[in-house]
């Protein structure tokens, strides 16, 4: 009789160790970690475009896109604010880094004094004109709200494109990640919303700057302009944007689920010759409203540039390769001349196509 008692409790206690270990495992390091980050909050409204407050739209989209990704048991999300608070922007990088996150999305509504409109999606990088410079000392303005700001952003200064550059150089690692996340929810506000696309674009916003994984700031359209404001304040386009959000972080996930593995999206490509002849691999070196030559005296030396023109501005491309493998090298090679934003792109047909796309193509 003892010794079955003894043996139900033994057994008692190996299912509860099991038991435990089992929730530690759903919910500990092995779930993909998102961060999001609803701009603004408490004393700082963000932009008032309208009358509309960014700091709540910001809020309920970021809810939203947390509900939809919630549905998924392989991701854990991890709010910076959940309700109308003030957070300084070097705690939203802190509880990312403490989360040890996958990903970090910080959303945000844009303004202008002109009737400029449309969604783009920002990561950190080298300004590439004076709006983008604009944008990013309008967000990074926060910081005097904060107390001692001075020692926590080591003398950071918004307003000086000096200040700004020295932050750069601390998400270049997780450039290609970033970039390929921005195009994914670019892609989505523009196909499945039919919002104006104003693309991905690079700047240096000090809450990017303070994570370390790939980490984008989605400007969701203009509440200065009347007929976008309104649609950014109404239930439906929050829920419309959320969804198109939530959708790129996880068509995001799934590209590294099959291609990437443990090892990261460079490393697990670099490991395979993925050629696809269809597919173009190229690296942008530059952008620029001026048309250059493209000569080896203009690039740093660098041969094999080709530009193409889109909207008002020319981009310049070093090298073209169908292996992504290869690519990469020619990464490696601008950076080292001194291009360290440059980035992999994908054509298909003369076509530029999201890089996400390309990977999937030539994975098969």
């Amino acid at each position: 009789m003892k010794t079955h008692q003894i043996l139900l409790f033994v057994s008692f206690i190996i299912v509860l160790t099991l038991s435990s270990f089992t929730t530690n495992e759903t919910n500990g390091d092995h779930r993909f970690v998102v961060v999001l980050d609803a701009g603004h909050g408490g004393k700082d409204p963000g932009n008032m475009g309208n009358g509309y407050k960014e700091k709540d739209i910001a809020l309920k989209v970021v809810l939203a896109v947390g509900k939809e990704l919630e549905k998924n048991p392989d991701i854990k999300v991890v709010y910076t604010r959940k309700t109308d608070v003030f957070v300084d922007l070097f705690m939203r990088g802190k509880i990312a880094n403490k989360a040890k996150a996958d990903l970090f999305v910080s959303v945000h509504c844009n303004a202008h004094g002109s009737s400029a409109h449309g969604a783009e999606t920002f990561v950190l990088g080298t300004h590439r004109n004076k709006t983008n410079f604009e944008v990013a000392k309008k967000e990074n303005s926060v910081i005097f709200m904060e107390d001692d700001y001075e020692k926590n952003y080591d003398g950071f200064d918004p307003h000086s494109p000096e200040s700004v550059m020295s932050i750069l150089l601390s998400q270049e690692e997780y450039l290609d990640q970033s970039i390929l996340l921005a195009s994914l929810i670019q892609d989505k506000f523009t196909h499945s919303l039919k919002r104006k696309n104003r693309g991905v674009k690079q700047a240096g916003f000090i809450v990017l700057h303070q994570t370390v994984m790939p980490s984008v700031l989605v400007e969701m359209g203009f509440l200065t302009y009347k007929e976008e404001g309104a649609y950014l304040n109404s239930k439906r386009g929050q829920k419309e944007i959320a969804k198109s959000i939530a959708s790129a972080v996880l068509e995001y996930k799934s590209s590294l689920d099959k291609n990437v593995g443990s090892e990261g999206l460079k490393g697990s490509m670099a490991e395979q010759e993925n050629t696809s002849y269809d597919i173009v691999f190229k690296v942008q070196i530059a952008a620029s409203s001026k048309s250059l030559e493209t000569k080896p005296y203009n690039f740093k030396g660098l041969n094999h540039v080709s530009k193409i023109k889109e909207g008002s501005l020319y981009k310049y491309f070093y090298g073209e390769s169908n292996s992504y493998s290869e690519a990469q090298q020619f990464e490696t090679e601008a950076r080292k001349k001194g291009y360290g934003s440059s980035f992999i792109v994908a054509f298909k047909d003369g076509k530029k196509i999201p890089l996400v796309d390309a990977l999937k193509s030539t994975a098969n």
